[in-house]
Parts: structure tokens; C-alpha cells; sequence
């Protein structure tokens, strides 16, 4: 037991039960302190997470179109090709992707495989490992076969948007 004086001289007895109840309370004050953060950050989290999945939903219809519309690119696969390089003794083999412009051609494109394989051998076949072993080679004979497969398509309008090694090896 303490006896403590106050400012207007009373005397006041402070007891053990009294030291316990006023650390409790500062304890259960940290504790409610560090709840109502918690609670803040996860708010917080919540609302950006919701943000970033939902995305902008201000933007209008058109927006969400496009994204769509590029999420659902058609992807048409060749077989893989194992090709003589115009070195000797140096091959090639290369698995070639096509993205389509429209998803409608998938079938048109299917019938002229042949035809698309037959162009890709005479033009890799002529290449050498020197040419197409640097980036630069690679960008130009990716640009050079989608011009070739384009040409044997003979559509007014590209039916391939792009092309995409998925298999590059050169020995």
C-alpha cells in the first residue's frame, strides 16, 4: 500500500488491486490499438485487391470489349520441324505458332498446312546458322515467314497477326 498526496493535500491510499486494474487498462487500450489497425490495413487490402481484380469499372463497355476481345487471339500450331540448314551438317528444329487475326480462318488455315510447312522448309532450308543465330536473325526470318504464310494464304487481308517461336534449337 502507497499513500500519495495530491495537488489539494488529500491524501489518497493506493492499493496493489489499484496498480493491477490501471495496467490492464493501458494493456487493453495497446490491444484495442492495434485491432482497429489491423482492421484499417486489411480495409485497405481488401480495397486495393478489389480495385486491381475488378479493374476500371468507370470506363465504360468498350474497354472490357477490347481486352476481350485480344484474351480470346486464336493461336493455330504447326508440327514441329527438324530442318537441314543451308551449312553443312547444321540443322535446325523450330515449333512455330501462328495468331490469327480472326478466329473464323482457323479452319481455312488448317486445310493449307501443307502448303504453309512446304514454305517454311524452302525458306529455313535456305538460311544459314549465322544468320538466324543472333537476335536480329531470328526478328527477320520470324517477319519473313509470316510474310510467306500470309502470301500462301492469298487473302486480301492478313490472316496471321503475329508468329511466335515456341522451340528454337540450332546445332
Amino acid at each position: 500500500m502507497h499513500v500519495m498526496a495530491s495537488d489539494k493535500d488529500e491524501l489518497q491510499v493506493e492499493t496493489p488491486e489499484d496498480k493491477d486494474t490501471k495496467k490492464k487498462g493501458g494493456g487493453n487500450k495497446k490491444l484495442l490499438i492495434i485491432i482497429i489497425a489491423a482492421a484499417v490495413v486489411l480495409g485497405a487490402g481488401g480495397f486495393a485487391g478489389y480495385k486491381l481484380l475488378a479493374g476500371k469499372g468507370d470506363s465504360g463497355g468498350k474497354e472490357e470489349h477490347k481486352t476481350e476481345a485480344n484474351a480470346k487471339s486464336v493461336m493455330f500450331a504447326l508440327d514441329p520441324f527438324v530442318l537441314n540448314l543451308s551449312d553443312y551438317g547444321r540443322y535446325l528444329k523450330v515449333n512455330v505458332q501462328f495468331e490469327l487475326s480472326d478466329m473464323t480462318l482457323e479452319e481455312v488455315v488448317k486445310d493449307k498446312s501443307p502448303q504453309l510447312r512446304d514454305a517454311i522448309i524452302t525458306l529455313v532450308s535456305s538460311k544459314s546458322l549465322s544468320s538466324i543465330s543472333s537476335p536480329e536473325g531470328k526478328f527477320q526470318l520470324k517477319d519473313e515467314i509470316l510474310f510467306r504464310a500470309n502470301q500462301v494464304m492469298g487473302a486480301e487481308k492478313e490472316v496471321f497477326k503475329n508468329l511466335y517461336f515456341t522451340e528454337f534449337v540450332m546445332q
